[in-house]
């Protein structure tokens, strides 16, 4: 008999609210060693999905360069530079939520899709996690690690 979404998936779904700041989902993640965690709502409805990749590239996107600063004098780089620095230092005062960097689409299979079909559409999509849901709710989730696990245990 072939694999199902409800064989392979973790049942136990650690979420967090939209409202918890960038810190404390990160120190969440590294708690629970995971790398991502799907985002609830007040009324504990799933609202999207924000990962440890989410808070770098927020980090990453605070400090980028741009093409304009490869045609600016040294003067002007110290400037920006010292700008970007001032930019950087009010930005820590005002705590960023988890609903400013998560992912808003949620990509789920029902409890019954074939492993063939999950594995098709993380592929497709390029995800590292999708959610397992049964009437709507959400009962599990199956990631990278789960579909590599069974092909470790086949050999």
């Amino acid at each position: 008999m072939a694999l199902v979404a409800r064989d392979i998936m973790t049942p136990h779904v650690k979420s967090v609210p939209q409202t918890w700041t960038m810190q404390k989902f990160a120190k969440f993640l590294s708690d629970n060693e995971i790398s991502g965690s799907p985002v609830i709502d007040e009324e504990g409805e799933v609202i999207g999905i924000a990962t440890l990749k989410d808070i770098a590239d927020f980090h990453l996107n605070n400090v980028s360069t741009s093409d304009h600063e490869k045609r600016m004098s040294d003067d002007e780089l110290k400037e920006a530079r010292r700008l970007r620095q001032f930019i950087f230092e009010e930005m820590i005062k005002v705590p960023v939520e988890v609903r400013d960097i998560m992912t808003p689409i949620v990509f789920s299979v029902e409890e019954d899709a074939p492993v063939k079909e999950i594995a098709d559409i993380m592929m497709d999509e390029h995800l590292h996690r999708i959610f397992v849901i049964h009437a709507s709710e959400v009962t599990g989730i199956i990631t990278t690690f789960d579909l590599l696990k069974i092909i470790a245990d086949a050999q």
